[in-house]
């Protein structure tokens, strides 16, 4: 392990975490102005074996995916392979049907177009099957009218994004993301495991540690080792093939305004399982699998919204590079980070902010400084970086937090590392 003296109140905070029983495994790394600053790991990769947490142990990172998925499509609009602000279906004609002609890349990667929810329920044998899932929102109608209001596409973003991907490139985000990110960078981060590397993964518990963490309990997608379900799984999206489908007519500007008590409306959505926010995490249904996101078909599918398997110095180094320009040029970083989408989340029901794939600072987004971007994943992990102050952060563990937005111990690593600089 490595921690700059400058920073040993960061190591402080990472292993009081581990004393104070809110770890089972983790790692935690920063990048200041390229230089690794941190790199830090402790406990036990599978408490079933008690398999110690190694240097180079992946994990499987959830939501962090979607930077990764949103900067490769953002490589190809460099390359005047896809226009960001074209409707989709110049390159997805299929998809521009049922009130969706207008809908653009730009939507698909800020949260605007409307499809956070899957209207039927994808079977198993097509979690590996991606095309065949972005067919299946092809063919929906959106649930607001595109650009009139935001809200988190957990599970559908990635879908959408890898299909337009797929269309101009013939190729899977996982696969670009080996030839034009982590193979030439030499980071151990896949979307879309091999056999060798969901070997040595860690192993995810849905446990939520003891304490107060930050927000109001919510469930985590994902099982718990050896189990398809239990305490930590999101509820179903209903046993049926989902919501009747709306009859044509306009779409309305947005389905809700901001609630007057988002505590008590996420309370309300996270026991409903017919609410969109149930819906939009719930199918797929990852705990249909056995073990939910430990199944190596879950690591091995790459889905490009909740498919990364990576490490926190290869997460952090990730965000170092786009930070050196290494990754999209300057001036595309820029335009990608700027908002998009901001204020209520039709999903998540509480503030939200988006740039093209990118989270901004908010309350889905709780970070230190205000010119901070990134993605977390449920459960508690989290990359970003920050051109003001020159940090690259990753974090991953795999001892799930029961909330959905925010969690402290990644809060309390970032703000020692601001208080540090």
């Amino acid at each position: 392990m490595h921690c700059d003296p400058r920073f040993s109140s960061v190591r402080e905070v990472f292993e009081r975490h581990f004393a104070d029983g809110l770890e089972l495994g983790a790692a935690f790394a920063v990048y200041l102005d390229g230089e690794l600053v941190v790199d830090l790991w402790d406990g036990v990769a599978d408490r079933r074996t008690e398999r110690p947490w190694e240097a180079d142990t992946p994990v499987f990172a959830y939501s962090c995916t979607k930077a990764i998925a949103a900067t490769v499509l953002l490589q190809l609009a460099e390359r005047g392979l896809v226009d960001v602000t074209a409707p989709v279906a110049e390159v997805w004609p299929e998809f521009g049907v049922r009130a969706k002609q207008r809908v653009t890349v730009e939507h698909l990667l800020s949260h605007q177009a409307g499809l956070p929810a899957l209207d039927e329920r994808v079977p198993v044998a097509e979690f590996e099957d991606q095309p065949a899932i972005a067919a299946r929102l092809a063919g929906q109608r959106p649930i607001w009218r595109p650009g009139s209001a935001h809200g988190y596409h957990a599970l559908t973003y990635g879908f959408l994004v890898g299909e337009v991907v797929r269309r101009v490139t013939g190729k899977s985000v996982g696969e670009l993301v080996a030839a034009e990110i982590s193979g030439p960078l030499g980071l151990d981060l896949w979307v879309g495991a091999p056999d060798d590397v969901i070997a040595r993964a860690a192993r995810l518990t849905a446990e939520p540690p003891p304490g107060s963490e930050s927000g109001r309990s919510l469930p985590t997608a994902g099982g718990e080792s050896g189990s398809g379900t239990g305490s930590g799984s999101m509820p179903s999206a209903g046993a049926g093939s989902g919501p009747a489908r709306r009859a044509p007519g306009v779409l309305p500007r947005a389905p809700i305004g901001p609630p007057k008590d988002p505590i008590a409306a996420i309370a309300l959505a996270a026991g409903d399982p017919n609410s969109l926010m149930n819906r939009t995490m719930g199918n797929p249904r990852i705990q249909d699998l056995q073990g939910g996101a430990n199944n190596p078909v879950m690591l091995r599918a790459g889905w490009p919204a909740v498919g990364l398997v990576t490490t926190a110095r290869s997460l952090a180094a990730f965000y170092r590079s786009l930070l050196a320009g290494d990754l999209l040029r300057p001036e595309t970083l820029a335009d990608a980070i700027r908002p998009r989408a901001s204020g209520p989340d039709q999903v998540l029901l509480l503030e939200s902010a988006f740039g093209l794939g990118f989270m901004r600072p908010a309350m889905s987004f709780f970070v230190p400084s205000v010119t901070a971007f990134g993605h977390t994943g449920v459960g508690g992990s989290i990359g970003l970086a920050d051109p003001k102050y020159g940090v690259a952060a990753g974090y991953v563990m795999n001892k799930m937090a029961d909330v959905f937005a925010g969690n402290q111990r990644a809060i309390r690593l970032m703000e020692a590392v601001y208080r540090s600089l």
